[in-house]
């Protein structure tokens, strides 16, 4: 177990912890948490290999489950609800299924409860072979990132994670493990006759393919109270497309959740 650098929102309220997914970190859901913090107490937590948090070799889902288990009974926190995205959705969940009476609710954003046959490494390999070394700027390497991957959208959020130390640039986060461990992160094991059966909400995108119809049946039988929400317009980034709608779908079932 690691100890995840956080970031803190408000300081009233029921706690909501919130959890980044691959390639993320905290401050990228600086906006939402700060929102949401109106009524919650938000911590934002960077999983490992990402952002400010330590690295480790391995990136199975219940060890990641266990750093958040950590943080979670080191701050004292009592009930909080988890929400998280794509890889921490399903650290979230997996938290949810070991530790069944930790969470008050739980709130999955854009993932489900199985194995994806795809995965990030043409990005993680771009990242790597970009030359870091030369005399370049951030928006020299962007340009270069994103002919690489031909997408300008990702590359920016990539960059994200590059960083300027000493007038050197480098990659925040563990790029060897994650790229060692991504069948792992593509991967979703559950022990046997498990389930969780607090409150839960899916929320997917209209045009995301994370959540499919033949998804349902593995959500109910992990998550018997689980519903699914769509919001409209929104890709696998939903709290980024759709920012407005996202935090009402959000704020709407920490109402409903006694």
């Amino acid at each position: 177990m690691l100890d995840l650098a956080f970031n803190e929102y408000g300081k009233d309220g029921p706690p909501l912890i919130v959890l980044h997914g691959l390639f993320g970190c905290a401050r990228n859901w600086a906006g939402i948490a700060r929102s949401l913090s109106e009524t919650r107490r938000v911590y934002v937590l960077d999983l490992r290999n990402h952002g400010a948090s330590p690295h480790a070799p391995t990136m199975a889902y219940d060890e990641m489950a266990q750093d958040v288990g950590r943080f979670i009974a080191a701050h004292g926190i009592v009930d909080p609800i988890v929400m998280g995205h794509s890889m921490g959705g399903k650290v979230a969940m997996r938290l949810a299924l070991d530790q069944t009476d930790l969470l008050r609710g739980l709130i999955v954003v854009d993932i489900a409860p199985v194995t994806y046959r795809h995965d990030m490494m043409d990005y993680i390999v771009a990242m790597q072979v970009l030359d870091l070394s030369g005399k370049q700027n951030r928006a020299e390497l962007e340009d270069k990132l994103r002919e690489e991957i031909g997408d300008a959208d990702i590359a920016a959020f990539l960059m994200t994670n590059l960083e300027r130390v000493n007038g050197e640039f480098h990659w925040r986060i563990n790029l060897p493990a994650i790229s060692a461990e991504m069948s792992s992160i593509s991967e979703f094991p559950v022990p046997d006759c498990t389930w969780y059966g607090g409150p839960t909400a899916f929320i997917a995108g209209e045009h995301s393919v994370y959540i499919r119809v033949n998804h349902r049946s593995r959500i109910r039988e992990l998550f018997p109270e689980a519903f699914t929400v769509t919001i409209r317009d929104a890709s696998h980034w939903v709290h980024a497309d759709q920012s407005e709608a996202f935090i009402k779908t959000v704020t709407a079932f920490l109402q409903s959740v006694p």
